[in-house]
């Protein structure tokens, strides 16, 4: 019997559909094959006793939540193809009154994808995202090169601003060395603002071999509770005092950092790289800006259960990240003093606005009738192919396209579905 349908409030559906009785009594014969031998029966030896036998012993429902739950999940699947809907979460299942030999009728509850009212997105007003280059953003990059390339030299002179000191130093509090406030031979850059606000700015006027002791007070907000808006002294010696010698910025330095043979051609590579990086920059806002005002405009309402499955996935993407650190997900909570579900509840407005960009540029994406071409598909292995710097170009993308290509398609679409966006859109 086919599927039927039979309400829909808000995003949840209810239908039906009935599962025939001779399959039903197909998967309770199934079900006794699979599971004889775990009944005991008094005159028969294990896995040997008749299937009504146990059910005489047992009930005559002994096998059948097992039978139903190998027919199921097909059923609930053709089901919903022949209804064409799109379930977002875990089904509510009920199983109607079983009797011999007749049809099981079995209803559903299930949330779908919900139907988003799109706004004007063609006609998206945005204020004007523009980045240009300036000298100063050059000089500033040219300094970064001249810095990385100076020599240290030690000096014999009183400290000063930009000197890299080697020190040993003990930090007390109330006349108690506290822990991590100790170390040897450590280095130190005067006005890196590396230490306590008014530590570096101690050391300046000092010399080589001497020893100095500095007063600071931690701030209120410092990360270690014990230490917040405390006052301490640091019994600091200076081992070594040097200072860097920059290189003269002319066409010999260009030669040697780079493959120009001028000073004035470098710099309009780095002016060039730099009009790149910024034009990069222009499409991601851009691109940025449109989505969000695609979602502003567009009203949608998400089932909970979406919400809490993308949730799901940020955490996954969270335990990643600490796993490449070196740290497992339990270890961070028991640090951070958190639990679970407050992780969650810090994932779920990030979460929110996934999910609705997501249905937002899909619903666009069906008005426009965006389409994904074999042509886009080879276009976007190949990037990844680059990417990954695969040896054989042709050999990945063939061996990429015997896999799901979905998650691939999908994107395809959602950069189409963006381009049109910012192609539409007025920045004024």
């Amino acid at each position: 019997m086919s599927a039927v349908f039979e309400k829909k409030e808000n995003n949840k559906v209810s239908f039906s559909f009935q599962l025939a009785a001779e399959d039903f009594e197909k998967a309770v014969q199934q079900a006794y094959l699979r599971n004889r031998s775990k009944f005991n029966i008094p005159g028969f030896r294990r896995g040997k006793a008749p299937r009504k036998i146990i059910e005489l012993n047992y009930g005559e429902g002994i096998f059948y939540e097992d039978a139903i739950n190998s027919l199921l999940p097909e059923a609930y699947e053709k089901a919903v193809r022949e209804l064409e809907l799109e379930p977002v979460d875990t089904p509510d299942i009920n199983i109607e009154e079983i009797n011999k030999g007749e049809p099981i009728t079995v209803k559903v509850q299930v949330d779908v994808k919900p139907e988003v009212k799109l706004g004007d997105y063609k006609s998206i007003e945005l204020e004007k995202v523009e980045y240009n280059v300036t000298d100063e953003m050059v000089e500033h990059e040219l300094k970064h090169v001249q810095e990385d390339n100076a020599r240290l030299i030690h000096v014999d002179r009183p400290v000063k601003e930009g000197d890299l000191l080697t020190i040993d130093f003990k930090g007390f509090v109330d006349d108690e060395q506290f822990p991590g406030g100790t170390a040897e031979g450590y280095q130190l850059e005067v006005g890196s603002n590396t230490f306590i606000p008014g530590f570096e700015e101690q050391l300046i006027g000092k010399n080589k071999g001497e020893e100095v002791e500095i007063k600071v007070t931690f701030p209120e907000e410092y990360h270690e509770e014990s230490l917040a808006g405390k006052d301490a002294i640091f019994k600091v010696a200076i081992h070594e005092i040097r200072e860097k010698e920059l290189p003269e910025l002319d066409d010999e330095f260009a030669k040697d950092v780079s493959e120009f043979d001028t000073l004035e051609e470098y710099k309009e590579s780095i002016r060039a790289k730099l009009e790149e990086e910024l034009k990069a920059r222009e499409a991601f806002e851009k691109e940025n800006l449109v989505i969000e005002k695609a979602m502003e405009i567009s009203e949608v309402d998400i089932p909970n259960g979406m919400i809490e499955t993308q949730i799901d996935n940020e955490l996954r993407q969270f335990d990643f990240r600490l796993r490449s650190q070196g740290l497992e997900l339990q270890q961070y909570l028991e640090l951070t003093g958190s639990k679970i579900e407050d992780l969650r509840e810090q994932f779920r407005e990030i979460a929110e606005k996934r999910v609705k960009a997501d249905l937002v540029l899909e619903a666009i994406a069906k008005a426009e009738s965006i389409e994904v071409t074999e042509e886009d598909i080879d276009e976007e292995l190949r990037k990844l192919a680059e990417q990954y710097r695969a040896e054989d170009v042709e050999k990945f993308v063939e061996d990429m396209k015997k896999g799901d290509l979905e998650y691939i398609k999908a994107g395809i679409v959602n950069s189409k579905v963006v381009d049109l966006l910012v192609e539409n859109a007025k920045f004024i």
